[in-house]
């Protein structure tokens, strides 16, 4: 079974060419229009793994405009350092700067333009089974 969150956000246009220039996204399968041209349905992937998106409609608010998070994510990549230096470079705005946890991961955190956290990371020590 495979989970795929769903992101809202108010200029999908926008956010994607973000993702796209910041994180190493790029878009896939169809894209669902208004009759203005305006997104109201589309997805985008990292790797083999996919985040869909969309515009609920006028009455949304992002956390931007709410001033508060509302989720956050956490997507594992291949070489942590190289993808937050790419991060920084696009304008990404780091919410927490690379480093190690004491619990085995490289992780940074950044902000997209409409305020949703992601936290990039991988593994720098095997895990404990339980």
């Amino acid at each position: 079974m495979a989970i795929i969150p769903y992101l809202y956000y108010r200029d999908v246009a926008t956010v994607q060419r973000f993702l796209a220039r910041a994180f190493g996204f790029r878009k896939c399968g169809p894209t669902n229009r208004d009759a203005r041209g305006k997104i109201k349905h589309s997805a985008m992937m990292l790797g083999h793994d996919v985040v869909m998106m969309g515009f609920p409609g006028p009455s949304y608010k992002n956390p931007r405009e709410l001033g508060q998070a509302t989720q956050c994510l956490f997507v594992n990549v291949v070489n942590v350092d190289e993808h937050f230096d790419r991060a920084r470079k696009a304008g990404a705005k780091i919410i927490q700067e690379l480093g190690d946890t004491p619990f085995g991961q490289r992780r940074y955190g950044a902000e997209d333009p409409e305020g949703h956290q992601w936290f990039f990371g991988m593994q720098t020590k095997k895990r404990k089974s339980h």
